[in-house]
């Protein structure tokens, strides 16, 4: 077996193929059998039911051999369908060839290939059914017609019935198969996307996990500090246990802080953690590349162009995103791996809306990926399949721009892409969101600070 029909996967069952191949052979019995008996047409009436009957005998013998869920393998496929092909030329053969109207039906089968299996089946599907239209507009039987009489249709009519049969095959199988590849590319692509904001979300359930636990160790560490208290208070510096003692008191006291420390910062999660400024937002989405990249300057400010005389807007103050977290400094390091020199961050917000700008001063986003960007798989970085010389540190699969606009959209967000005028270089990227979409505030229960940790009294 050729190693090109192993290659890539295949989503089809048996069990489709089953029903598609019982709904070909009832159609076929019924078109025959009234073709024959009610119409009066003459025809190889044994032939043809025989050809009927042999797709029958192999669905008995799959659905005994095989359990109907099976998922069929791209070889095995690859020879179903291109039975129903030899199946279909036959009948054709033995019933006026292209003459037959039901010649059209040779599409069928290189469509279902199209929606579940692999290109290079596809191509091969394609090419049989090609070269059968091809045999068929020669070599058959007359066309049946009725009363022994004989129907001859020129041979152009013939040749035009096979343009436009080729042509069916070649546009619906190229349309089924790209429609096919895109559905599956967007259903990966968000799977993705949910494993990474998951992610995002059980880390972010870490801040209320350690309050919790802060809470619930604190009575029985506050009641281990006044145990070792009232043992310092009893015991003398000679007792051979004191620095035992103190020892003990003093870790206590290190543990009551830190779980302290702990609480204070569950009591302030609606103000602190929780909530955001647009300018601490930007500082923690940019503060991790620092180190690591050249220089990044952030502004942040009030939109320009406000009425002379009025107040500027107040800075907005968002709800703590993940999403919204992993989507900017996704861009920013997409910013710092593509710029030349340097990075600049723009935060400006009015009234009505909130734009964050991220810029580089590199060569740009390449005029054919513009378009496109944004989509799962488009990337202007080096893949795998590239050249080691052609390829820098960082090896794109084309899904990370894709999941930060994904998680930036379902924040309300809309994004922009542009490149600077001619001289600068470099690519820009806008994130606006309308300003009560950006500072509202999902609806959750508030978090409840516990106790305080404090001794219990006697």
């Amino acid at each position: 077996m050729p190693e090109w029909l192993r290659q890539g996967e295949s989503r089809l069952r048996l069990q489709t193929i089953v029903r598609l191949r019982w709904l070909a052979v009832l159609g076929q019995t019924l078109t025959v059998t009234g073709a024959y008996w009610v119409l009066g047409i003459d025809l190889p009436i044994g032939g043809c039911l025989g050809v009927i009957a042999l797709s029958a005998w192999i669905n008995v013998a799959l659905r005994i051999r095989y359990p109907a869920s099976q998922r069929l393998k791209s070889t095995y496929a690859f020879a179903m369908l291109g039975y129903d092909i030899l199946q279909l030329g036959a009948l054709l053969y033995l019933t006026g060839g292209l003459e037959n109207p039901f010649a059209f039906l040779l599409i069928a089968p290189v469509t279902v290939s199209a929606s579940t299996l692999p290109i290079g089946i596809t191509t091969a599907l394609g090419a049989l059914a090609i070269g059968a239209a091809t045999i068929l507009t020669s070599f058959h039987h007359p066309l049946p017609w009725f009363h022994h009489a004989n129907l001859l249709l020129p041979f152009p009519y013939v040749m035009g019935v096979w343009a436009a049969l080729v042509s069916g095959i070649l546009f619906i199988g190229f349309y089924s198969w790209r429609t096919a590849e895109e559905a599956r590319r967007m259903a990966e692509a968000l799977a993705a996307a949910e494993m990474v904001l998951a992610r995002e979300q059980k880390l972010s359930a870490l801040d209320g996990l350690a309050a919790a636990a802060a809470h619930g160790l604190g009575t029985p560490l506050a009641t281990i500090a006044v145990v070792t208290k009232e043992l310092m208070r009893d015991a003398k510096p000679t007792d051979p246990h004191f620095d035992d003692v103190v020892l003990l008191r003093a870790q206590a006291e290190r543990c009551r802080e830190i779980l302290a420390e702990l609480a204070g910062r569950g009591e302030q999660l609606d103000i602190i953690v929780s909530r955001l400024a647009v300018s601490h937002l930007i500082e923690e989405v940019v503060s991790p590349h620092r180190l690591v990249a050249g220089p990044i300057e952030v502004t942040t400010g009030p939109a320009q162009g406000v009425v002379p005389g009025s107040p500027p807007a107040q800075e907005p103050v968002a709800q703590r995103n993940p999403g919204v977290l992993y989507g900017l400094g996704n861009l920013v390091e997409n910013a710092v791996d593509f710029a030349a020199n340097k990075v600049e961050v723009d935060a400006r917000w009015s009234g009505d809306e909130v734009r964050i700008i991220i810029a580089d001063d590199g060569a740009g986003f390449p005029p054919y990926v513009l378009e496109q960007l944004g989509e799962p798989f488009v990337t202007t970085r080096p893949g795998q399949n590239w050249r080691q010389e052609e390829r820098d540190e960082h090896i794109g699969m084309g899904l990370g721009f894709f999941i930060a606009k994904t998680l930036l959209e379902r924040s309300g967000a809309r994004l922009e892409l542009a490149n600077k005028s001619q001289p600068l270089g470099g690519a820009v990227v806008t994130v606006i969101w309308p300003r009560a979409k950006f500072e509202q505030v999902p609806e959750m229960a508030e978090f409840r600070p516990g106790p305080a940790l404090t001794e219990p009294s006697h």
